[in-house]
């Protein structure tokens, strides 16, 4: 398992060492103790999979409020996503600033978003499988969301009019976002 940084303290693109042969691939998804060896630490707590039937559904930019924040190691098992971050944390020299990341089931990688973070993906095939684990229960009390299309943000998407649900067509601007994190 490679680990490489991003533009964000905290945050990781990671390459686990995958083995294939003529029968197809193995590899660890997931091993708390080799993640810990290269200094990412969460305690995750619940398993979700998301499967997208279309090419061009979007999903985010997702968060929690405290005390219910999450960090989440997302991957993707079928298919391929345009995975974005945004840096909510408002003493950060990153704040306001996102990074995308192609992951595939083909390259296998998977990415830890830490707490404080917002997060998204638009499908690139159809029928895409996205799983991710996070190191806190999910309350709808405490989600929030900004819009995918931000002004302020300018995030480049690599689709046109994607498929969205009505809540994440309603979410708030960046600029109406007040930060605890």
């Amino acid at each position: 398992m490679q680990i490489e940084k991003t533009k964000f303290e905290g945050a990781y693109l990671i390459k686990p060492e995958v083995f294939d042969d003529e029968r197809g691939f193995f590899m660890e998804s997931y091993s708390k103790k080799r993640l810990k060896e290269l200094g990412i630490e969460a305690d995750f707590v619940l398993d979700c999979h998301s499967k997208s039937v279309t090419k061009g559904v979007l999903r985010g930019l997702h968060f929690q409020l405290p005390p219910y924040t999450q960090a989440k190691l997302v991957r993707v098992t079928k298919g391929a996503v345009y995975d974005v971050i945004v840096d909510l944390r408002k003493d950060s020299k990153t704040f306001g600033k996102w990074e995308g990341f192609e992951l595939t089931d083909n390259n296998h990688r998977m990415l830890f978003v830490p707490r404080g973070f917002a997060h998204g993906f638009c499908t690139l095939e159809d029928y895409t499988e996205f799983q991710y684990k996070c190191d806190n229960f999910y309350a709808p009390e405490s989600e929030g969301a900004i819009i995918w299309d931000d002004s302020d943000l300018k995030i480049y998407w690599p689709i046109k009019n994607p498929i969205l649900s009505d809540k994440d067509a309603k979410a708030q601007k960046f600029s109406e976002f007040n930060s605890p994190f």
